[in-house]
């Protein structure tokens, strides 16, 4: 066997290895299913334990549980779109067989996914200083530091959406030929 033969059946048995590797990541998506379900749980005993409860939330509670379903519910969505377009831009192309596929998918790239994430987090975040003020707004007593904490954070997190849009902006630049300026 020449030794040019060998070299290229290594070669190609390393890449195919290597191709085929994306497969380890499937476990992880399905992993995010089993999280999406357990979301499911807490989200819908938490409705229920509230709708137990009707005649006892005033208007401020009812506003609260909004919010705190809002935030699952975007948490929720953030697991979606990751599984989703994970598996479909690192695994393989998802057969949805004879149901309509979103628009979105297979449209979402890495780029587009950083930005939906942190979207939500954002949102997530927001929800959480909402809840903050409306207990200031009730009379509770909240730490300074925990609000000064909180609201720190949720400005960093802006300040990365805003530098990882600006980023995501020029790559598209850099990638998208321009076309030719008249003189």
């Amino acid at each position: 066997m020449p030794m040019g033969h060998f070299r290229s059946l290594i070669r190609r048995n390393v890449s195919r290895s290597l191709f085929d590797a994306r497969w380890i990541m499937a476990p992880f998506y399905f992993g995010l299913v089993v999280a999406l379900l357990l979301l499911l749980f807490v989200f819908l005993r938490q409705l229920a334990t509230y709708v137990m409860h009707i005649a006892d939330l005033g208007p401020s509670d009812a506003v609260l549980l909004a919010l705190s379903l809002i935030d699952m519910s975007l948490v929720a969505n953030l697991l979606l779109i990751v599984t989703l377009a994970g598996y479909e831009n690192f695994v393989t192309r998802i057969d949805s067989g004879q149901e309509r596929r979103p628009v979105w998918m297979g449209t979402v790239d890495f780029g587009a996914m950083k930005t939906k994430l942190m979207g939500s987090i954002i949102a997530i975040s927001a929800i959480a200083l909402l809840r903050i003020f409306m207990k200031l707004e009730e009379g509770l007593v909240i730490e300074p530091e925990v609000l000064r904490w909180m609201s720190v954070i949720h400005g960093m997190l802006l300040l990365s959406a805003l530098i990882l849009a600006i980023i995501e902006r020029l790559s598209q630049q850099t990638r998208t030929p321009h076309p030719p300026r008249e003189p």
